[in-house]
């Protein structure tokens, strides 16, 4: 049985999810919203957040578009398994 994110285990098939999801609407099972803390420590990722913003504001409008346009391609290749784009 696959695990999820947070390491519990959960049904395969989809009558097993719809039984989940029946038993969590009827409240014979209880939903797990998993941990309220995701183990990051705020300070860190504040500073993540500000560092973001001042490479946005360092790149011209036309880096910005050619960095976005190269991740484009690399998601989309990886999903078509193409190897060129655009």
């Amino acid at each position: 049985m696959p695990k999820g994110p947070e390491g519990r285990r959960r049904p395969t098939d989809v009558i097993g999810s719809a039984v989940l999801v029946a038993k969590i609407a009827t409240r014979e099972a209880v939903e797990d919203a998993g941990p309220g803390d995701d183990g990051k420590d705020p300070a860190a990722q504040a500073l993540g957040k500000k560092g973001g913003a001042a490479r946005a504001k360092a790149l011209s409008a036309e880096q910005r578009s050619e960095i976005a346009r190269k991740g484009a391609v690399k998601r989309w290749a990886a999903h078509r398994g193409a190897t060129r784009l655009l």
